[in-house]
C-alpha cells in the first residue's frame, strides 16, 4: 500500500504522515525540501530565481521518487508527505513560456517513470488558516511569506485534486477544523477515513463527522 498525503504550503502534510506512519506499520518517505541553495532567495525574488529553484524541486522529487519501487519491496506500506504531481502545480504558478515549456517536458518525460499512489489523501485548508499554521511553524525563509501566493497555489491546488483531471485515487479532507496532534479522536477520524475508502480492516461504513 502507497498513500501519499498532499495539500497547499502549510496545511500539514508532513505532520500527518509521521503520525500515520506508526499506525499503518508504514515506511516514511519525506520531502527533501531544505537543501534547495535557490529556495531562501526565490521567495524574496520569485521571478528571477524561479526556473533554478523548480528545476533543482523537479530532479531531486524526482531522485527521490525512483526509491519508491524498491522501498514497497522491502515494507509492506508507504507514506510519503507529497507527490511528484505537485511540481508541477508550483511551476505553473512560477513559470511561463519557454521555462514552462521546458520544465513541462522533463517533468512529463520522468513523471512516466514513477510509481502511482494506491490513494492520494488530499488536505483542504483556506488560505488565512495556511497563514496562520506557516506562522506558527516559523521557518525563516518562510517568515515574509505572500498571502496572494499562498492562495493562488491553494486554488491550485484544489483546481487539480478536486477534479476530474486527475485519474488517480483522491480523498479530500478538510482540515481547517482538525487538529491530529492535539485530539487522538481527529486522528482517528482520519485513519478511518483512509481504512474506509481503501477497505482496509477493521473500518467503518459511515464515521460520526460524515452525519
Amino acid at each position: 500500500m502507497y498513500i501519499a498525503i498532499e495539500g497547499a504550503i502549510g496545511v500539514g502534510k508532513t505532520t500527518l504522515s509521521s503520525l500515520l506512519g506508526p499506525v499503518f506499520g508504514a515506511e516514511l518517505l519525506l520531502e527533501i525540501f531544505e537543501e534547495n541553495p535557490f529556495l531562501a532567495d526565490f521567495y524574496q525574488d520569485r521571478k528571477t530565481y524561479a526556473f533554478q529553484t523548480q528545476i533543482f524541486f523537479l530532479l531531486s522529487r524526482y531522485h527521490q521518487q525512483r526509491k519508491v519501487s524498491q522501498l514497497l519491496k522491502e515494507k509492506e506500506h508507504l507514506i510519503a508527505d507529497y507527490t511528484f504531481e505537485k511540481d508541477a502545480l508550483f511551476a505553473g504558478l512560477n513559470l511561463d513560456g519557454d521555462e514552462l515549456a521546458t520544465y513541462q517536458s522533463v517533468h512529463n518525460a520522468l513523471a512516466e517513470k514513477l510509481t502511482v499512489p494506491d490513494l492520494i489523501v488530499y488536505l483542504q485548508a483556506d488560505t488565512d488558516v495556511l497563514m496562520q499554521r506557516i506562522a506558527h511553524r516559523d521557518r525563516p525563509y518562510e517568515r515574509d511569506m505572500d498571502r496572494d501566493y499562498i492562495d493562488n497555489l491553494n486554488k491550485a491546488y484544489d483546481a487539480y485534486f478536486t477534479s476530474r483531471e486527475t485519474e488517480k485515487a483522491v480523498l479530500a479532507i478538510d482540515t481547517n477544523q482538525l487538529n491530529y496532534v492535539a485530539s487522538t479522536e481527529d486522528l482517528n477520524w482520519v485513519e478511518t477515513r483512509i481504512r474506509q475508502y481503501l477497505k482496509l480492516p477493521p473500518f467503518q461504513v459511515t464515521l460520526p463527522f460524515d452525519e
